[in-house]
């Protein structure tokens, strides 16, 4: 029996690792596992681990890597993620890697590639500047990439409502940016270390970063 993927995608904001996660999705048969979507559910089943979240969510404190990595265990031993799951949100420093790696270890698996998503920080202030999503189901537009086919309907629901996020302006962006290159970058050099970290240029068309990553992902996942 194969094992599953465990994908982790590396990037900035703006990189299109939301985009391109949804479709490997469809591509593998691989689950997107958020972070945030995996706590709030943990929090409405009622697990001790979403009772022990919500009492820290409420207090507006931070939820440690102990209650993350007990929600994303209980997650990934469901039976809909047995061909894999893309991280997302998680892990976000070195030290919640090895953290991964190590409840990994405990069921046998381990990471089978971090990919990093190269791109130019300047474009990526334009590309989030840019971007809008439908309010009804979510799907992601921009204001010069990605147009809905019938302008002011959504592609996918065929919701008139669109939204931007607040945070989403130049100045903003680059503070992210530079947090991200502190932070997060340094996951580049942990899984470079452990012979896991695929690189792949982010620059191109949506329909092209696609085709790149089903490369790396058809080589790897196939171990």
């Amino acid at each position: 029996m194969t094992t599953p993927a465990v994908l982790i995608l590396l990037g900035p904001p703006g990189a299109g690792k939301g985009t391109q996660a949804r479709m490997l999705e469809e591509d593998f048969g691989l689950v997107q596992l958020s972070t945030g979507d995996l706590l709030r559910a943990a929090v409405a089943a009622g697990t001790e681990a979403g009772k022990t979240a919500k009492a820290v969510m409420e207090t507006g404190g931070l939820v440690s890597d102990d209650i993350v990595l007990t929600i994303l265990a209980e997650r990934m031993g469901q039976p809909d993620v047995g061909r894999g799951v893309i991280l997302d949100g998680f892990p976000r420093t070195d030290v919640q890697a090895a953290a991964l790696d190590a409840l990994l270890a405990g069921t046998g698996q381990r990471v089978t590639a971090a990919i990093s998503l190269e791109v130019d920080d300047e474009a990526m202030v334009g590309r989030v500047a840019g971007r809008y999503t439908c309010a009804g189901c979510g799907e992601g537009y921009h204001d010069e990439f990605k147009h809905p086919a019938t302008p002011g309907v959504c592609d996918k629901c065929g919701g008139t409502a669109f939204k931007r996020r607040a945070d989403d302006n130049a100045v903003t962006v680059r503070e992210r940016l530079k947090a991200y290159h502190t932070q997060t970058a340094p996951l580049i050099t942990y899984y470079d270390a452990r012979g896991v970290l695929e690189r792949i240029d982010a620059m191109g068309d949506i329909a092209t970063i696609r085709s790149r990553l089903g490369s790396i992902v058809g080589r790897v996942a196939a171990h």
